[in-house]
């Protein structure tokens, strides 16, 4: 099997394939960020990198049989106060996805992305001929982040049109709660916020925290004393942040705690992604 994974990261495509006993003839990453890609040649060094997605060319590859893509979700994402979608800078780089996809014609696909206004949904949708399966992944991990999966890989269903709907069953609930992943301390929550790519980078200012866990919601603090006392907060540490995201713990412990977080917050829940992949014919 030939792997083409596009905004390839730190390579979760490729920890997912290998939790899944799935094997593979070569991995193909296309990827810019250089952090991230040191971390995937330190844990992958087989890992053949292509790459800015713009100039890969699918003359250039093997046939490849699965493609792997989260393409920039920023765009879309419901924190962005102008939503630009598909006509965004970061968000249109879906084209190049869906350019070397059609180039490519893999005999199995996965498109991850965030939850996107109804437009956006239904155009993707009709791109990618299916419409994708929604995983939260709080049920397989501590921490809530609420995902899209286009894929043509598993169970399907039509509907009176014709139309293919991806109709993976949802993972199993693990039942795993921010506490059992924290290596100290407390938790007033029973989950995570989803991390974010800055997670690694917020200021260990106390009031800072304490004013972002108040007011938006948007960050989780840990309490190091069980009164949950506001003077022993903190932030997720790098090996929690891992745990959150189901990568093997010390997969980054190369990077400092700032840009591991950049790709940890930026990456896929492993353990999501292999129950998708654990529906491939093999």
């Amino acid at each position: 099997m030939n792997v083409l994974s596009l905004f390839d990261g730190m390579s979760c495509g490729q920890i997912a394939l290998n939790r899944c006993g799935i094997k593979y003839d070569n991995y193909f990453a296309s990827e810019i960020k250089k952090h991230a890609i040191e971390v995937t040649q330190h844990n992958y060094p087989n890992t053949i990198q292509l790459g800015n997605i713009k100039e890969v060319k699918s003359e250039d590859l093997p046939q490849i049989d699965l493609i792997l893509a989260g393409s920039p979700c920023q765009d879309f994402s419901r924190g962005n106060k102008t939503r630009d979608g598909l006509d965004g800078q970061k968000s249109s780089l879906f084209f190049e996805f869906y350019r070397l996809f059609k180039e490519c014609n893999p005999k199995y696909f996965i498109l991850e992305n965030v939850v996107m206004p109804a437009a956006d949904y239904e155009y993707l949708s009709r791109l990618m001929d299916t419409y994708p399966v929604r995983i939260n992944s709080s049920t397989v991990s501590a921490q809530y982040r609420d995902r899209l999966y286009w894929t043509n890989i598993g169970r399907e269903y039509r509907d009176l049109f014709g139309f293919r709907y991806c109709d993976i069953p949802q993972p199993k609930d693990k039942n795993l709660f921010l506490q059992d992943i924290l290596t100290s301390g407390y938790t007033d929550k029973p989950k995570s916020r989803c991390l974010l790519t800055d997670t690694g980078q917020r200021n260990k200012n106390k009031e800072y925290l304490l004013n972002r866990y108040k007011t938006t919601g948007m960050i989780t603090i840990v309490f190091e004393k069980e009164d949950l006392s506001m003077e022993s907060i903190r932030p997720f540490n790098q090996k929690e942040m891992e745990r959150l995201q189901t990568v093997p713990e010390n997969y980054t412990s190369i990077l400092d705690v700032k840009k591991a977080g950049d790709l940890l917050g930026d990456g896929w829940t492993i353990d999501v992604i292999a129950h998708i992949l654990n529906f491939i014919d093999q």
